[in-house]
């Protein structure tokens, strides 16, 4: 089976996108006409599942030759490298794996480019999927098509086992994953989530899944890759947490990923590191309550909050950015924006920002009590939208408005940092 349709250097021609049925609908004058190509199009997807539900049976079988039997026997160096990502997944614990199809983006003839989404769960620690969206490139030889080409989707970034084998250890409530790292690294880093759930139990008694996955890559260039961002964002932060936010009870949140940056972790002592895990892990317990309607203040506040009150450390030690503000007459007139949180800022205002909205959460807990605080976080998260739920949420649990609060917080900082 020959690879066909290629250009002179072995580029397959692009084509224009295929309009949609309805657009054709209004172009054709018969409407007899428009039916031939949705049907064909309907036909090729059901195709291309096909191809891809073997695929994916392959995954979970751990049947390299299932895997390969899927793409396009002349596409060596495609064929090459599934075997390696295959290969690299082999110890990672897989409740599911599948494919859809959402779209077909070209179509001529024996060759489709089609849009998919990924979904795919770790036993044991997932309670909803992992999503990936992927373009790939497939042929028709006779009745079937075959995958010839693989890569993420525009804006969309590879997975770990993409970057080299992927090592797996175990911990009480957490997974851990790393390429390129040291065992016994991995173990450390094991060992601090499982210290962190407790603690993140304790400070967020919500129902939560209390299982966590962490992903260490080899270096912080490989996190960027994991993250789809330029490394220089990350080459500061020692791990970032992945996921989506709840949608206010619509659906529930995808599975959550702890990335690690490796140089950046090393360079923490062991409080730094437990810090930073239960930071982490508190966002893991979240999830489900954060949404649109949660100002980053809130839910980073509350993650520093949660990491930070087993700890034995004063606010000036734990706040000193802010503190050496507060000492030099520059209180912050109000609560930090979303845009202060940014990674590619001025690293001390950064500080001020995460300081600031760390002191909020604290003098809720202070004055309100652990409950409210946890009230109120769940209460801003089930708003329907930004627009009045701080408001909303102050006032219903608080009995407070943001005004009374923001000038109450301005009082709390000079008087614990002053």
């Amino acid at each position: 089976m020959a690879v066909r349709g290629r250009d002179a250097r072995g580029r397959r021609p692009r084509l224009p996108r295929r309009a949609a049925g309805p657009v054709l609908a209004v172009l054709l004058t018969a409407s007899a006409c428009s039916a031939p190509a949705d049907a064909d199009t309907s036909l090729t997807v059901r195709e291309i599942d096909a191809t891809l539900e073997r695929r994916a049976a392959a995954v979970l079988a751990r049947d390299p030759a299932g895997y390969l039997d899927a793409l396009a026997p002349d596409a060596a160096k495609l064929r090459a490298a599934q075997r390696t990502e295959l290969a690299n997944l082999a110890d990672v614990p897989l409740k599911s794996w599948s494919y859809e199809v959402k779209g077909i983006t070209e179509e001529d003839g024996d060759w489709a480019t089609a849009e998919v989404e990924l979904r795919y769960r770790i036993d044991g620690y997932d309670t909803a999927p992992v999503a990936a969206h992927r373009t790939l490139e497939l042929m028709r030889d006779g009745e079937r098509w075959y995958v010839s080409a693989d890569r993420p989707a525009k804006g969309a970034s590879d997975q770990l086992w993409h970057q080299g084998e992927v090592e797996v250890v175990r911990g009480a409530h957490s997974l851990v994953l790393g390429v390129g790292r040291p065992e016994e690294e991995l173990r450390q880093i094991a060992d601090t989530v499982d210290l962190a759930v407790p603690a993140v139990s304790d400070a967020w008694p919500q129902p939560w899944a209390r299982r966590v996955v962490v992903h260490v890559p080899d270096s912080v260039e490989s996190m960027a890759g994991l993250l789809g961002s330029p490394e220089t964002s990350y080459r500061g932060i020692a791990a970032v947490t992945t996921g989506e936010a709840g949608t206010t009870g619509e659906r529930p949140a995808l599975a959550d990923r702890v990335i690690v940056n490796p140089q950046a972790y090393a360079s923490l002592g062991s409080f730094g590191q437990r810090v930073v895990l239960t930071h982490e892990t508190t966002h893991v317990a979240t999830r489900t309550s954060t949404s649109t309607a949660t100002p980053v203040w809130l839910s980073e506040g509350f993650a520093d909050w949660a990491a930070y009150r087993g700890e034995d450390r004063t606010p000036d030690l734990i706040a000193p950015e802010l503190t050496g503000a507060v000492r030099a007459g520059d209180v912050p007139a109000g609560l930090p924006d979303d845009k202060d949180f940014g990674f590619d800022g001025d690293p001390a205002e950064l500080a001020r920002a995460y300081e600031s909205a760390w002191m909020a959460c604290e003098l809720i807990a202070e004055r309100w009590g652990k409950e409210k605080l946890t009230a109120f976080y769940a209460a801003v998260g089930a708003h329907p939208g930004r627009d009045g739920a701080v408001e909303q949420a102050m006032g219903s649990v608080l009995d407070t408005t943001p005004e009374e609060f923001t000038a109450d917080w301005r009082d709390y900082l000079s008087a614990r940092l002053g």
